[in-house]
C-alpha cells in the first residue's frame, strides 16, 4: 500500500515573497520530509488593509519564486514537488484559511498528513483568524521561529492553551497524523516581514537590499513592472 502523502502548505499576502519564505519552506520540506509544497497567495486578504498589490500580479511573483525555490531544492537534494494553487484567488471572498484547509483535506483525502507551515508571529496572531479553533480538524501547524521573537512573553491564554493540547517536540510526529499537531522549530530563525521590506524598496538603498532579499526572478519582475517605489 502506497504510504500517506506529506503535503505542507505555505500560505500568505506574498506581497512580495521573499528569502525568509523560501528558508522556512527548504527548511520544512527537509525537516517534516514533505512530498508537496503549496505556495498559496491569498485572494483577498482580509487583515492586511486596502494597499495591496493586485492578486494576479501577487501570484506572478510567486511563479517566479516558485523557480528559485525548486533550484534551491535541486542544490539541496530535497525531493519535495513545488506547487503554486491558485485556490484562494479562485475563491470569491476574503481568503479564510478554514475554507482552504477545508478544501484541501477535501482534495488530498483524510489520511494525508496536511500541514501549514508558518511564522511564531502568525502563530500568536492565531485567534484573530477566523474559525481558528476548527482548523486542526484539518491540518497541522509547523512553526518557525523569528529573530529576537521571544514566544514565551508574547504568548496569550489561548495559545497557551492551544499548545498544551497541540504541541509535540518530535516532527516526526507530523508525518505520521493527518491533523491536529503543532510544531514549533527553534533551529530556523527568519524574518518573515514584507512589510518591512517594501519599506525597504522605497529607499536610496533598494537595488542593494533587494538583491540580498528577494529570488531573483521575482525581483526581475519587480523591476520589469516597476513595484513597490
Amino acid at each position: 500500500m502506497n504510504a500517506p502523502k506529506k503535503i505542507g502548505i505555505l500560505g500568505g499576502t506574498f506581497d512580495p515573497p521573499h528569502i525568509g519564505h523560501l528558508k522556512v519552506a527548504s527548511h520544512f520540506a527537509k525537516v517534516l520530509c514533505l512530498d508537496e509544497l503549496l505556495l498559496i497567495p491569498s485572494g483577498e486578504p482580509w487583515q492586511k488593509g486596502l494597499e495591496i498589490t493586485p492578486a494576479k500580479i501577487r501570484l506572478q511573483l510567486t511563479e517566479a519564486a516558485g523557480i528559485d525555490l525548486a533550484r534551491a531544492f535541486l542544490y539541496l537534494q530535497i525531493p519535495t514537488q513545488i506547487g503554486i494553487d491558485r485556490i484562494e484567488m479562485d475563491r470569491a471572498g476574503p481568503s479564510y484559511t478554514i475554507d482552504t484547509a477545508q478544501a484541501l483535506r477535501e482534495r488530498f483525502g483524510p489520511e494525508s498528513s496536511l500541514t501549514w507551515l508558518m511564522g511564531a508571529d502568525s502563530l500568536i496572531q492565531l485567534p484573530t483568524w477566523n474559525s481558528w479553533k476548527g482548523l486542526f480538524r484539518y491540518m497541522n501547524l509547523a512553526v518557525a521561529s523569528r529573530p529576537h521573537f521571544d514566544l514565551a512573553t508574547q504568548m496569550s491564554p489561548e495559545i497557551e492553551e492551544l499548545l498544551e493540547l497541540h504541541q509535540i517536540n518530535d516532527p516526526a510526529a507530523l508525518e505520521n497524523s493527518p491533523a491536529g499537531l503543532i510544531y514549533i522549530d527553534k533551529s530556523l530563525s527568519v524574518d518573515l516581514s514584507s512589510t518591512e521590506l517594501r519599506n525597504c524598496l522605497k529607499a536610496s538603498s533598494r537595488g542593494q537590499i533587494a538583491s540580498e532579499q528577494i529570488p531573483a526572478h521575482t525581483l526581475e519582475i519587480i523591476t520589469k513592472l516597476g513595484l513597490y517605489q
